[in-house]
């Protein structure tokens, strides 16, 4: 009788294959794993038992202590598991993610951060508990060989005696407590800094960066005046400015922010409600200067109706005779009628020579919207595609497909200066529709 072909296959494994791996492997297979699966491993064999202490990338999450019955203190088991890597871990901690967003305490991690600065932390990733200010231990500041830093939530306190992060080069602060003084001398401190990420929950004042190698920087909040004195190689940015950020007309702030920063590409620019009561007559036409750096323009939300805000995107879009690209997402609550800033004749000096692409999100088809495309395929001799995606209120049945058709109609007999040009309605009877009419110039 033949044995169970099962049975066969254990018989011929030999040496127990698992337990004789090489180092360099097993050390692979624990940094795929999640920290809770590579401290399991701990079971395999002796050979296995401490090996994740030598792991030079650990990331701590509610995944490691949260389960079904609870009986511990999240904050209790989290201490324990601390005390295990303070206790047990060899070697240096390259990179450490900290994820306790959703936890209603705050655990005390300043030990851990000390023992971090003692390892060669290069990388390091801190979510602590929203509107549960953590107060960072002076020991952060001990990081010498720091390259990436993320902190949200937290309040830091550089001590007099810090000199900067001399090899950071990616520096992220979200909702972070810190004086505008302080906050611009780390940042001058850090000499290698290429990406700046800044979201701020209060009003900051005047903040001058010198960031020579700085390439890409992120905005979000208030603030009174934002100087980049020395940023040569920026390309990318994108300000994200609340109520009580300063960019009236009377000191056209943002034409001081594109001069300088002459190497500008991408640009996504957000005014919130600032406009909301300004006078659209005061906003400038366009900047004193071109820039011809910049190649894609992203406004995340526009309302477009006869106002200030919508006048300044618009001046913007001007002085970029060099774009490429432009993306928006329309906000409308009704049709407020013809607006005259939107009117081709307003356009007579003005010829997109290089705009290759249109993206219009949250399309409605209301007058405003349709004159702006009217007024991209008119003077965009080589523009390839304009996108109009109304998926949103689709979704939503905020638009009837009767409604869609008709919008469709409308805009496919709009002039185009380029016989390329095609135009993409989405969910046009629930599928992509597309027309790609060659215009007679003759």
């Amino acid at each position: 009788m033949m044995p169970p072909k099962g049975r066969k296959n254990r018989r011929s494994l030999g040496p127990d294959v698992i337990s004789n791996l090489p180092d360099n492997v097993i050390d692979v297979i624990l940094m795929r794993l999640p920290c809770k699966d590579a401290v399991r491993t701990s079971i395999l064999s002796k050979k296995w038992r401490y090996h994740w202490c030598r792991l030079t990338k650990l990331k701590l999450d509610e995944s490691l202590w949260k389960t079904k019955k609870d009986k511990l203190s999240p904050t209790v088991k989290f201490t324990k598991i601390i005390y295990q890597i303070l206790t047990l871990h060899e070697g240096p901690i390259n990179k450490f993610k900290l994820d306790v967003v959703d936890s209603k305490r705050c655990p005390t991690i300043d030990n851990f951060i000390y023992f971090l600065s003692r390892n060669d932390i290069q990388h390091l990733v801190l979510h602590f508990p929203w509107q549960k200010i953590y107060k960072m231990p002076s020991s952060l500041f001990e990081c010498s060989q720091l390259r990436h830093l993320t902190l949200h939530d937290c309040s830091i306190h550089p001590p007099s005696a810090f000199k900067g992060f001399s090899s950071l080069v990616s520096l992220e602060l979200c909702r972070v407590t810190i004086s505008f003084e302080l906050l611009e001398s780390l940042i001058n401190h850090c000499p290698l800094l290429e990406r700046l990420v800044l979201q701020v929950s209060e009003i900051l004042n005047i903040i001058e960066i010198n960031a020579p190698m700085l390439k890409s920087f992120d905005f979000t909040g208030s603030i009174s005046s934002l100087c980049l004195k020395n940023v040569p190689l920026l390309t990318k940015a994108s300000l994200h400015l609340y109520q009580g950020s300063s960019v009236e007309a009377e000191n056209f702030y943002l034409a001081k922010f594109f001069e300088s920063c002459f190497a500008l590409e991408h640009v996504s620019l957000y005014f919130g409600d600032k406009f909301d009561y300004a006078c659209a007559d005061q906003a400038p036409t366009r900047l004193p200067f071109d820039h011809n750096r910049v190649k894609h323009f992203y406004v995340p939300y526009m309302i477009m109706r006869e106002s200030y805000e919508l006048s300044y995107y618009l001046c913007l879009i001007r002085s970029f005779p060099y774009l490429e690209s432009f993306e928006t997402e329309v906000l409308n609550l009704h049709d407020a009628g013809v607006v005259e800033s939107l009117e081709l004749e307003r356009f007579s000096d003005v010829i997109f020579n290089h705009l290759k692409e249109v993206k219009l999100k949250i399309f409605s088809g209301m007058t405003h919207e349709m004159q702006l495309i009217k007024l991209f395929l008119a003077k965009s001799p080589v523009l390839v595609r304009v996108l109009i995606d109304p998926s949103y209120l689709c979704i939503k049945n905020l638009i009837s497909l009767d409604r869609r058709s008709e919008i469709f109609a409308e805009f496919s007999n709009f002039f185009r200066a380029s016989p390329k040009a095609e135009v993409v309605y989405m969910y046009l009877d629930n599928e992509t529709s597309r027309f790609n009419q060659i215009v007679n110039f003759d």
